[in-house]
């Protein structure tokens, strides 16, 4: 299975308040969900799954593995792997360094469920984002 037909998101981040809530939005859009607390977490689970995530949503800032740390890991078992970057930091290094000169995208918190999906659509094409709420 490649990436553009998986169906799962990685889901990270060490609030799980946040954790939770972002999992409910991306489930709305129709993809699976695995939900990790930190980027060890998160690589057990990659590991474990056995399969090509869709997209790995993280928070920029963690404890232990940081989220730059955790995308460079899983790109190296999936090179291809898109990645949203999510965070309430301004974080000018990260976009320049992470965002821009990789390709991957950064949403700050808080976030709208439109503003996900708007993201998430960018990230996936030519995979569909649909708005389940429509």
């Amino acid at each position: 299975m490649s990436q553009a037909e998986s169906n799962t998101v990685l889901v990270v981040d060490d609030e799980p308040e946040i954790r939770k809530l972002v999992a409910a939005m991306v489930g709305q859009f129709g993809y699976q969900t695995l939900t990790a607390d930190s980027g060890e977490h998160a690589m057990r689970l990659y590991k474990n799954h056995g399969q090509p995530l869709a997209l790995l949503i993280t928070d920029v800032v963690a404890p232990g593995m940081s989220g730059p740390m955790l995308a460079d890991k899983l790109g190296e078992l999936q090179p291809e792997l898109k990645v949203l970057y999510i965070s309430g930091y301004d974080n000018t290094h990260v976009v320049q360094k992470y965002v821009v000169e990789r390709g991957h995208a950064l949403l700050a918190k808080p976030f709208t469920v439109e503003e996900l999906r708007l993201k998430m659509g960018e990230l996936l094409k030519p995979a569909v984002v649909s708005n389940a709420n429509r």
